[in-house]
């Protein structure tokens, strides 16, 4: 088989794309607790254990040739270098917008400040409602800006709602569904078009008899 590179995204991800993986013969060979770059069981086939943000940087310059990432990171990094063939229906999430549960008026004379790990992203949703806001990035302990007045609002993915709840937020709105896709980098795809058509035929028809 042509060598190919998948990038992984660590976390909840990766977990999430380990049996898919195993069922096409791609589970890692190495061990991803400890190291960065493991082979797969499919001789060939080398695997990258970097953080999400990452992986559309690393496929898009060529340093892997595939890579499993969220919707909500290429959304935010708006890239039009790469292919999006497959969605993986796995990691599935919402990117909302929160704030307190019970908060005050705020005065329409003030701007509305948003924290969030998404400027682009949350910049975009209110542009297209026509208000305009303070952005203040944000990369973690997300839910404790509106808490400690550092923000009015929150863009951040949610799952169940359960951190939100445990800190006195509510959802205000939901900007869009989220879930994992598979991103191709478009000269691999040219020169390696054999190999990456067989493997996404085989992702295909995995989550075909997942879903029978």
């Amino acid at each position: 088989m042509t060598a190919l590179t998948l990038a992984l995204s660590k976390g909840r991800i990766l977990e999430e794309s380990l049996p898919l993986l195993a069922r096409i013969g791609l589970d890692p060979a190495g061990d991803i607790d400890r190291l960065l770059r493991v082979p797969s069981r499919t001789p060939g086939v080398s695997l990258l254990i970097i953080r999400p943000a990452d992986v559309p940087t690393y496929v898009e310059h060529g340093a892997a040739d595939l890579g499993i990432v969220g919707k909500d990171v290429l959304m935010e990094n708006g890239s039009t270098e790469l292919y999006e063939p497959l969605d993986l229906d796995i990691a599935k999430c919402r990117l909302s917008v929160a704030a307190k549960k019970d908060a005050a008026p705020r005065d329409p004379r003030r701007r509305l400040r948003v924290a969030t790990k998404y400027p682009e992203i949350a910049s975009r949703h209110f542009a297209d409602k026509g208000e305009q806001v303070e952005i203040i990035k944000l990369y973690g302990s997300m839910e404790l800006a509106p808490l400690v007045g550092l923000a009015d609002v929150i863009v951040d993915l949610v799952a169940t709602g359960g951190t939100l709840r445990a800190n006195g937020l509510v959802e205000t709105e939901i900007i869009c569904q989220v879930s994992s896709r598979l991103v191709v980098n478009k000269a691999a795809l040219k020169t390696k078009n054999a190999a990456i058509t067989a493997l996404l035929e085989q992702i295909r028809a995995s989550q075909r008899r997942k879903a029978a």
